[in-house]
């Protein structure tokens, strides 16, 4: 009769590897090669990931493989550049263009600009690159990287998923905001360069009372409502943008990133193009030093404020896309000696760089348009004064100049002198023109890129063209993003459910056709007011419930000085151990200060919306209703509920899965559980190996067996029990 040990030694004869007793010392590369996942086409030396085997093997709470010879090979990027381009584009999104700009102008110029780069180096930072390079070990999307560090931590990742797709929801509605203007843009006039033609003599006072390009915003594309209670109908121009939108969406991810990927090498670069080019005609522009003087001017005043500190914080927050799952999904995909700390710091030093670019060409554009409107300011004053007989009131006796008939040869600086030593003594009434109240009328988020700017832009020679190019920009921010909130919802629900794994198609379909769907409640005539709910409350308590989980789950759950021991086994080097302390404290307390903080701001102030009213042609706060206040509420619960029921679900698992045949572990299985180490191979272990047969000087060809050199020895998991009773996978 033949002994185990005697059928290991028979079975190492056929597969040409050395036995000891209980240790197979050589792994048939055939057989981990169709084991694990899919190598990338590149690796961090520069050789092609083809004709190399991955370092690393993905194991299961057994020590078993977790993929198979017949599941689909997962997708790779094509190369460091593609990866690179897909995390800026995710990243840099319209959150830089319009918020960055109006905080910065809010809250004190420059001082908030050092206080921003403070938060992003001991917040932003290290959360960024404990992503990164969790998604890069695991090599699991979002779901499967907490739940392969401990099935209790499985409803982070699904907290994710929920809020990338609310998120999708509203995103893909401001991109078809961007198609509607930038079809309109092909015209010349623009169609919100100047009001309507009065109809039967009658002009329209709503936009005589406002401006034409505010009144083109809420009237022609919106056509909004005066409150969100007005339902209203289908806004049909917007629905076939919304529906234009998410087609594009779905080619792009239709293929998965090797698609996806390749939009990005335009979607990711291009608004950078467009960036310089307004940044070099905005500097050409009158007023555009005083706009730009205006927005670093610092006012340290302001760092006394709780509020602007969580303003900056969840600038920090929303800026690198932590929580989303997105960051973690397109770092799965990467080779696994990657040098994702280099990648960290790289993708969030051209955030930041984004951010201050566009805030120059924001400010240098809207400090022109400040000059303009208040040149405008002194012509009609001068009209006024003009317009004054000489028996009333001795003009000349006030006024140093020549001929007032001709206000252009007047300077905004001689006449506010003139105003502000002679204003009492004028009969009639004129105003100062101060363009700094011009500048001091923040407008944020929509208002800024479809009323202020395009008001700006409609005052450049060859408007149209700034304007097609502005919106195109904008579209490629929007489509970038949205194109790595996607990937936040499929990577991990492919990497989980194999069966949508291999349906990957009809998966994505399916999504888009639902994201559309419950679209439509955004194409309402309220349905700016819908975005602005989900904008302000569908993500960001939720999302920073789900940092605040994962950096505990990292720092003191499964352990910094583990998590670290890991990245060192996989990028062959250590980081510095102040990330350490600045998971395991800095970053945790400061999460949860931002979370208290923006709670108590719901509590103390009650939620709120700007709606247009088109009587007064005027924008107003007003409070949400109490059917509003139970959505907003709905979800945020919606978002955050899968971390608590993940807990809950695998604890009543392992409650009803006890048995006799479970042994000793049965007992120890509720209180704790195997929290796993990343997939690294050791290499001090891989190095003791000696290789059979080994050929020196041949290059093995990619579809052939190899003789296996010293790094492609692997050691294979062993069960091995504590004297607690609990197993632990060695690896």
């Amino acid at each position: 009769m033949v002994g185990v040990s005697d059928f290991g030694w028979i079975l190492c004869m056929l597969c040409e590897c050395n036995y000891s007793e209980g240790t197979l010392q050589k792994v048939d590369t055939a057989t981990v090669f169709k084991m694990e996942k899919t190598p990338l086409p590149a690796d961090e030396d520069g050789r092609m990931m083809a004709d190399t085997q991955s370092d690393a093997q993905l194991l299961d709470g057994n020590g078993s493989s977790l993929g198979t010879a017949m599941e689909p090979a997962r997708d790779a990027w094509a190369s460091k550049i593609q990866y690179l381009l897909a995390q800026v584009g995710f990243s840099v999104g319209l959150g830089n263009v319009w918020r960055f700009p109006y905080l910065c102008h809010q809250n004190g110029g420059g001082a908030f600009l050092l206080l921003y780069v403070l938060l992003l180096a001991v917040v932003g930072v290290p959360l960024f690159f404990l992503e990164l390079a969790a998604g890069q070990c695991i090599r699991q999307g979002s779901i499967g990287v907490w739940k392969h560090i401990s099935p209790k931590l499985a409803g982070i990742g699904y907290s994710s998923c929920v809020v990338c797709f609310f998120v999708a929801l509203y995103y893909n509605v401001i991109i078809a905001w961007s198609l509607f203007y930038l079809g309109s843009s092909f015209q010349s006039p623009l169609p919100w360069e100047q009001c309507p033609e009065p109809i039967h003599n009658r002009t329209v006072n709503e936009c005589t009372n406002s401006s034409p390009t505010t009144y083109f915003w809420f009237r022609k594309a919106l056509d909004i409502t005066d409150t969100i209670n007005e339902t209203g109908q289908l806004n049909s121009v917007m629905t076939i943008c919304l529906l234009a939108a998410w087609t594009a969406v779905c080619l792009a991810m239709i293929k998965g990133i090797k698609s996806s990927g390749k939009v990005l090498y335009f979607s990711s670069i291009f608004p950078y193009v467009v960036l310089l080019c307004f940044l070099i005609r905005g500097l050409m522009l009158d007023g555009a030093s005083e706009g730009i003087i205006h927005m670093i001017y610092p006012k340290l005043e302001i760092w006394g404020s709780v509020q602007v500190w969580r303003q900056a914080a969840t600038q920090v927050f929303f800026a690198l896309g932590l929580g989303f799952g997105s960051v973690i999904a397109y770092s799965s995909y990467n080779p696994l000696r990657n040098n994702c700390h280099r990648d960290a710091l790289m993708v969030s030093f051209i955030n930041f760089f984004t951010s201050i670019l566009a805030t120059l060409v924001v400010f240098a554009v809207l400090g022109f348009r400040a000059k303009t409107k208040a040149m405008e300011c002194v012509t009609r004053n001068l009209a006024l004064l003009s317009g004054i007989s000489s028996g009333e009131f001795e003009l000349n006796h006030l006024l140093n100049w020549t001929n007032i008939s001709t206000p252009d040869s007047v300077m905004l600086e001689e006449y506010r002198n003139w105003f502000l030593h002679h204003r009492s003594s004028v009969p009639v009434n004129v105003t100062d023109c101060d363009p700094e109240e011009e500048m001091n009328k923040g407008v944020e988020g929509t208002g800024l890129a479809f009323i202020a700017f395009t008001e700006a832009m409609s005052l450049f020679p060859a408007s149209p063209f700034w304007s097609a190019l502005f919106f195109l920009m904008l579209l490629n921010l929007g489509l970038s993003t949205m194109l790595g909130t996607m990937q936040g919802i499929l990577t991990p629900l492919t990497d989980n459910f194999k069966r949508l794994m291999r349906h990957k198609t009809a998966l994505t379909v399916c999504s888009c056709v639902v994201g559309f769907v419950i679209g439509l409640v955004f194409t309402q005539r309220c349905g700016n007011y819908f975005v602005t709910m989900f904008d302000d409350y569908s993500a960001t308590l939720p999302l920073i419930i789900v940092v605040i989980f994962e950096t505990f789950s990292v720092s003191w759950v499964y352990g910094a000085d583990r998590f670290l021991d890991d990245i060192e086994n996989m990028l062959q080097w250590r980081p510095p151990v102040v990330y350490k302390y600045l998971w395991k404290y800095i970053c945790l307390l400061a999460m949860i200060g931002l979370l208290g903080a923006s709670v108590l701001q719901m509590i103390l102030k009650r939620p709120t919306y700007t709606a247009w009213n088109h009587s007064t042609a005027s924008k107003g706060k007003l409070d949400y209703p109490q059917w509003a206040l139970v959505v907003l509420s709905l979800l945020i619960i919606f978002a955050s509920l899968p971390v608590p029921l993940g807990y809950l679900h695998t604890l009543l698992k392992n409650k009803l899965g006890q048995g006799p045949e479970t042994g000793r572990r049965r007992e120890t299985d509720v209180e704790r559980e195997d929290y796993m180490k990343c997939n690294t191979m050791e290499p001090d272990s891989a190095s003791t190996l000696k290789p059979l047969d080994e050929e020196v000087g041949e290059e093995p060809h990619r579809n052939s067996f190899r003789a296996l050199g010293s790094e492609q020895y692997k050691l294979l998991p062993q069960r091995e029990e504590t004297e607690d009773g609990e197993e632990t996978t060695g690896m």
